[in-house]
């Protein structure tokens, strides 16, 4: 497909009766050999889905039909998505979404993986599009972005710079920001009165330890709120601020803009109230050993029953809320079994002389602080491989309220329309721990 020039894209936006509007940060690339660039970014394989938001009228677009699998155009401007759909009318991998990338549901994505993300961003709504879709839990794995410079220098700052604050912590607790090239306002029409910037973005691979990323957004709210206050009076009371910094090394005088990335995580843990915040499984506890009858046999300690695949007693309780939706949990990274995958809301064993429901009742509150919800049986398993050697039950529940999850353990928590599930499971079955597969299609399937 032959690359537009910056004469046709304008003679396009004519033609559909475009008028770039400065409110909504409208700003058209217009250089084919900077939007080939910056398309090269991205690395794509044939293997690869490409979420595009604010496509315009292509210039970017155009050079990833036939190199990617799929390829998923995201404008808010209708009559730009109808210049879309129009253009690539016959193109079996493109779908054009008129939508607002702002508040695009994200969680219609997770079936497309391997994903990646490319935009250049409106610049009046480039933030609110960043937060909503690159924020945790995401399935990107590489984006490559065009913003305001000022913008891309705020997501990569460092402690003790102006640009460091909310924007840079909340953006690098998740993803490694590289700045790339600066991007000239004659590349653009109309001419923006700044200069623009290209970055790529990298899941963060650094060792951090698991934290609550919902108090962690809250801590460094507080703590930027007013940058020139000093953090001990804006950080909540308990734990005392003398002892907390002098655990942590710090001096008590200092200033958010002062901590890096590292420690405010660990800041984040020593605030965190949750007693198995630190506990992603305990092998030492003891649990019933049963036989292929579900009658009990003898005990064990959960290290020996995984080890030697003996057969042992769990729940699932699978939660929906009032509009039907099914509530996942990713599992964290350090749970010895399908760590990192999807799995039914709450899990867990039967420990020695417990019964099914009193379990699930307990696991409800362990893991998702969920309470007085009296949780009905809707399906049982027999212990097979599939279920990891477990005689399972299935409970439902229903609820609509907060979430307080153990970092440890969960590494996140969203609500799923079960059609969603349905056809992400059917697409990528590898993303689910192997019992939540089984229970899906005991009680969903």
């Amino acid at each position: 497909m032959p690359l537009m020039t910056g004469r046709e894209i304008r003679d396009v936006l004519d033609a559909a009766g475009v008028l770039p509007s400065k409110q909504l940060g409208q700003n058209f690339l217009i250089d084919p050999n900077l939007a080939r660039w910056i398309v090269a970014q991205l690395e794509v394989t044939a293997a690869d889905a490409v979420v595009e938001v604010g496509p315009g009228t292509g210039s970017l677009s155009e050079q990833l039909v036939g190199k990617v699998r799929r390829l998923i155009l995201i404008e808010w401007d209708a009559r730009l998505a109808g210049v879309l759909r129009e253009r690539f009318r016959g193109e079996a991998s493109v779908e054009v979404q008129h939508a607002d990338g702002a508040k695009f549901d994200g969680r219609t994505l997770f079936k497309h993986r391997p994903l990646k993300f490319l935009g250049n961003l409106p610049y009046a709504s480039g933030g609110a599009i960043l937060k909503n879709l690159l924020s945790r839990p995401h399935p990107f794995e590489r984006a490559v972005i065009m913003l305001q410079a000022e913008v891309i220098a705020r997501l990569a700052a460092t402690p003790g710079t102006k640009d460091y604050g909310v924007l840079s912590l909340r953006t690098q607790a998740n993803w490694r920001v590289e700045p790339l090239r600066s991007v000239p306002p004659e590349a653009f029409y109309p001419r923006p009165t700044i200069d623009s910037r290209v970055a790529v973005l990298r899941p963060q691979t650094a060792e951090l330890p698991t934290f609550d990323a919902r108090l962690f957004d809250e801590l460094i709210r507080r703590g930027f709120a007013q940058r020139r206050k000093q953090l001990k009076k804006q950080m909540p009371p308990q734990p005392a601020w003398d002892t907390l910094t002098s655990r942590l090394g710090l001096a008590t005088t200092v200033r958010g803009e002062e901590l890096t990335l590292a420690q405010w995580i660990e800041l984040t843990r020593h605030y965190d109230p949750h007693p198995l915040k630190d506990l992603p499984q305990n092998a030492a506890e003891i649990l019933d050993v049963v036989d292929a009858h579900d009658q009990v046999i003898g005990t064990a300690t959960r290290a020996q029953v995984h080890a030697k695949s003996l057969l042992h007693r769990a729940v699932h309780v699978h939660v929906y809320n009032p509009h039907g939706d099914l509530l996942l949990q990713q599992r964290s990274r350090l749970k010895d079994v399908h760590p990192g995958r999807w799995d039914s809301s709450v899990a867990g064993h039967l420990e020695a002389g417990e019964t099914y429901l009193t379990a699930a009742t307990r696991e409800l509150d362990e893991e998702m602080g969920i309470r007085e919800v009296v949780p009905e049986e809707v399906a049982r398993l027999n212990a097979c491989a599939a279920t990891g050697w477990e005689h399972v039950r299935v409970y439902r529940a229903c609820y609509e309220g907060p979430l307080h999850f153990p970092c440890a353990e969960i590494e996140a928590a969203v609500w799923f329309p079960p059609a969603e599930i349905a056809a992400w499971m059917s697409a990528r079955p590898a993303d689910f721990a192997a019992g939540f597969l089984a229970c899906w299609q005991a009680h969903a399937g």
